[in-house]
């Protein structure tokens, strides 16, 4: 039996050898890639990419062309010539300007021309690069550029006889070389029309984004101001009664009772309050339902124990109005008899809901208290009122008629306009009440 013996360090001296080798090119093409994302172009990777694999495709062909002038190195030189901005990015960090990408074409182009051939595959060199010119430069340089290619290639054209004797050759197809360096411009072009469009719809986005984000503060402003209008009013009326109660009878029974009912709607507020802002972080399948029409009921339970004293009657089916819709008549009426309950806290108020298949309508009247009107400018709630309306096609009235106070909102159930606004109701410009 041969015995082999294992040369020491031979194993980790040929695994270097080779993983050296490796790491390096990966750190050119890790340092490659960095570099290809900060340009300011905007361009997807892939597309730089194809532009280069086609230039090389052109360029190897063109090589390959003129095997009979070896052992000439000038078709070697024109394809370095024509790559030359890519090792000057990749390496030392210069950008690929449009002025250096012009000279690099025209100049391999030059030097591929310099050893003509039959169905030259060179001039298709600046057909490339003046698509590339023409995506990233303005207009001026991408029309100058086109210019002095075809001129380029037209005195290449009329040279040839002069260049190499009586043995030389035109330019075959130069029309056609024209017509792909328009084309290549063109396609340039579009390229850049494509990158502007991209940042306007950027900018858009953001626009969008913003006036969203303002909406939905708007939003959770006017939830948050509902909540605790009609958490405060009621708790007050509580304990007013509860102060009333101490204060004339010395009924402590009733005074708790009181202070009892101030105490469960201030946590019932102060779980609103939590749910609507946790709004913000939640997303749509954590929310929690929001209060709505059939809710109305309970709302003006709320009321009439802390004191007030209203009489809610409704008609229609409640099956029939949507979340959205119940939602809003359910704020509405909350912010109206808080209204009351602040302004005219001796009064009685009537709440009316009707639904038809049409529509759904909310009536919140009270009595005007004596004396003349409060005004109150700058207050959220008819103007939150108005909003919640607007934004779901229906429309309301807040004002003084008849010595009474009324709120009238309307929501369309379908597409037929809402019929609730009629000429026997002439607000008086309020603010808020």
């Amino acid at each position: 039996m041969d015995v082999v013996h294992a040369i020491p360090g031979a194993e980790p001296s040929r695994t270097r050898f080779v993983a050296r080798p490796w790491a390096m090119a990966r750190r050119l093409v890790e340092a490659g890639r960095a570099r290809m994302e900060s340009l300011p172009f905007d361009y997807p990777p892939a597309v730089i990419l194809a532009a280069d694999l086609a230039l090389l495709a052109i360029t190897v062909a063109a090589v390959v062309q003129r095997h009979s002038y070896f052992p000439s190195l000038l078709p070697l030189l024109a394809m370095l010539t024509a790559f030359l901005p890519i090792p000057l990015f990749v390496i030392f960090g210069v950008k690929p300007h449009p002025v250096l990408l012009k000279a690099c074409g025209l100049l391999s182009c030059a030097l591929f021309l310099l050893q003509p051939v039959p169905a030259d595959f060179a001039p298709f060199v600046l057909v490339i690069v003046a698509g590339e010119v023409a995506a990233i430069a303005p207009r001026g340089i991408t029309i100058g550029f086109t210019v002095v290619a075809i001129a380029q290639l037209v005195a290449f054209d009329l040279a040839g006889n002069i260049l190499w004797g009586a043995d030389g050759q035109r330019l075959d197809g130069l029309p056609m070389y024209a017509l792909g360096i328009l084309l290549g411009m063109f396609v340039g072009v579009m390229l850049q029309y494509q990158r502007r469009f991209l940042y306007q719809e950027r900018e858009n986005q953001a626009i969008r984004a913003g006036q969203a984000a303002d909406e939905e503060r708007r939003r959770i402003a006017r939830e948050v101001h509902d909540v605790i209008a009609h958490s405060l009013s009621i708790t007050l009326l509580h304990l007013t009664a509860a102060r009333r109660a101490l204060q004339t009878d010395d009924d402590v029974t009733e005074a708790v009772d009181a202070l009892v009912d101030a105490e469960r709607l201030g946590r019932q507020a102060m779980a609103d309050i939590r749910r609507t802002v946790g709004m913000l972080d939640q997303g749509k399948g954590q929310i929690t339902p929001e209060p709505g029409a059939a809710d109305l009921a309970e709302l003006v339970g709320d009321f009439r124990r802390a004191g007030l004293t209203v009489d809610y009657t409704r008609t229609g089916d409640l099956t029939a109005v949507a979340g959205a819709v119940g939602h809003a008549l359910y704020r509405i009426g909350q912010e109206s008899l808080s209204n009351v309950a602040k302004h005219a806290p001796g009064t009685a108020a009537t709440v009316r809901l009707d639904i038809s298949a049409e529509a759904a309508t909310l009536v919140v009247r009270n009595a005007l208290p004596p004396g003349p009107l409060a005004r109150r400018d700058g207050g959220m709630g008819v103007r939150g009122m108005r909003k919640r309306t607007e934004l779901l096609g229906g429309s309301i009235i807040a004002g003084s008629a008849e010595d009474s106070w009324i709120v009238r909102a309307g929501f369309p159930l379908k597409t037929a306009p809402c019929p609730i606004v009629s000429g026997l109701l002439r607000p008086k410009p309020q603010e808020d009440m």
